[in-house]
């Protein structure tokens, strides 16, 4: 049956990634006609790529209440469920997806992805082989083969992934900056006249543009030649914007919230909660140094490295009204809350090590939920100069997630609020957090490394030195660089870039005066 118009047009925005068309079409139809499969699962998509994932979910489980054979909302539903850190429930859903087309190419390419979430790493890779021997001339799938190489250690194969993708298709701006985010890649000048035609293309995709620009800020900046790089980064920054937009006053809420009920005495009122010790959190700013810190955790023959784990948010959210619904828990329901989150972690260990880390940065918000919750768990702050955080941020391109990294004030803003939600855990439980200063462990990593390990209860091992050699899959865009010696370049990029700071600087306010300690609270 035919689409009606509305609906054909929807679509073609959304293949066009012109999501503020897309959605008020798709939101007709609906109205419409509340029953329209079709226009629910494009509005799910739409809903996954700018965060939504509660959304899209919802509305995908809906459209299969209406159509169980609709194969195309169920695959979404697993993709959607993998994004939000439930890979198992994805997996299963994906055998129904495999009956219904056994043939899809676009299935194995995502049950791949899934198994890459899963840790099932060398599972994964063998399944994009396989569908790269049947289908090799797949721009996407050749891409995420490298990403997954990448995430092994596979950096020669990996490239060579990335660059056969951008050999099938000029104008993949994520192949380019997938070269880009390696860190370790120079483009040369045939790669920046690849990348600026591309860039000139008419056609171009919304998506494809500010990949490029990313990664064009990454050519230039590693050529010294800042000004062209600053004027990519922001065209890049400015489009991605306007697909996912930042609200500085939310997080304000929610840490004024989070201060007004995480106080001493509630503390000391609600003692207990899941007694393990197995977690290790990283908290912080993202491109603070919490890839290097769990790194070095997980050089130790106890420690094992997960990732960047979306459960902590997940458990604590799960009670509307976060965060005064947590201090309505019983000791019973903390203890479930925190047996929770460690089931769901579960499915990332491949270890029997007795401790694992969390590495996920945003859990910063989520702080006083695991001391109530998992009060023997080990919290570490990984901090960084704020100007050197922040404008290493806006020159990084995140997949998901981190919507206050595309401007520098909303950035400012959201470091300072971290800076103080922190500063009140320090002040109402002090001594649960451990915080490492990036600058300070650069320059004495000997004394950081030994400070950390006893905060962990952990002996000093030699490894943890060398962690550059530890051999483990690391998915975040530091990956290249933890598998080198301590990496000093960065610690006074950001002077390149000051003359652009001002807003930056603004909204940072007494945070960057004060740094590396919190201003005084008021």
């Amino acid at each position: 049956m035919a689409w009606p118009p509305r609906l054909l047009e929807a679509a073609l925005a959304l293949n066009a990634n012109r999501l503020e068309r897309a959605e008020p079409l798709l939101r007709a139809q609906l109205r419409e006609d509340p029953f329209d499969v079709a226009a629910m699962r494009m509005l799910a998509e739409l809903a996954a790529r700018i965060g939504r994932l509660a959304d899209a979910e919802t509305l995908l489980r809906r459209a299969l209440e209406l159509a169980p054979a609709f194969t195309a909302a169920r695959a979404n539903l697993a993709l959607v469920l993998g994004r939000s850190g439930r890979p198992a429930e994805a997996l299963a859903l994906l055998d129904g997806v495999f009956a219904a087309e056994p043939e899809d190419l676009g299935h194995f390419n995502l049950k791949a992805a899934t198994l890459g979430r899963l840790g099932d790493f060398e599972q994964a890779i063998a399944l994009y082989e396989r569908v790269l021997e049947q289908a090799p001339d797949q721009p996407r799938v050749w891409l995420s083969y490298g990403h997954m190489l990448k995430t092994v250690g596979r950096l020669a194969d990996g490239v060579a992934a990335y660059r056969r993708a951008i050999r099938l298709q000029p104008a993949l701006g994520e192949a380019w900056w997938s070269l880009a985010n390696l860190k370790t890649i120079r483009f040369d000048e045939a790669d920046i006249a690849a990348m600026r035609a591309a860039l000139a293309e008419r056609d171009l995709r919304e998506e494809d543009r500010f990949h490029l620009d990313f990664a064009l800020g990454k050519a230039f900046h590693d050529r010294g030649e800042h000004e062209p790089a600053f004027a990519h980064y922001e065209a890049a920054n400015a489009l991605r914007r306007r697909s996912l937009p930042y609200r500085p006053e939310e997080t304000a809420r929610l840490v004024d919230r989070s201060i007004a009920a995480f106080t001493a005495a509630a503390f000391a009122e609600r003692a207990g909660g899941c007694e393990a010790p197995d977690p290790i959190f990283v908290v912080g700013m993202p491109r603070a140094g919490s890839t290097l810190v769990e790194q070095i955790l997980a050089s130790h023959s106890q420690v094992e490295g997960t990732s960047e784990l979306p459960d902590l948010p997940a458990v604590a959210r799960e009670r509307r009204g976060y965060p005064e619904s947590a201090l309505a828990l019983s000791a019973a329901e903390r203890r479930a809350a925190g047996a929770d989150y460690l089931r769901r972690a579960a499915v990332q260990r491949r270890t029997a090590r007795p401790f694992f880390i969390d590495k996920l940065p945003n859990n910063w918000l989520f702080v006083p939920f695991i001391a109530l919750v998992l009060p023997n768990a080990k919290i570490i702050d990984a901090r960084r100069h704020p100007l050197g955080c922040c404008v290493s941020n806006y020159r990084q391109h995140f997949a998901r997630g981190q919507a206050f990294s595309y401007d520098l004030a909303g950035m400012g803003r959201y470091y300072a609020e971290y800076v103080r939600l922190m500063a009140h855990v320090d002040a109402v439980l002090p001594g649960r957090v451990h915080r490492v200063i990036y600058e300070r462990m650069v320059d004495d990593t000997e004394a950081e490394v030994r400070a950390l390990l006893a905060h962990c209860g952990l002996p000093f091992e030699d490894a943890c030195l060398a962690f550059h050699r530890t051999e483990r899959a690391v998915r975040t865009p530091s990956s290249e660089q933890v598998r080198q010696p301590i990496y000093r370049q960065a610690t006074d990029e950001w002077r390149h870039y000051d003359a652009h700071l001002g807003s930056l600087r603004a909204a940072l306010g007494p945070v960057l005066d004060s740094y590396p300690d919190a201003p005084l609270q008021r």
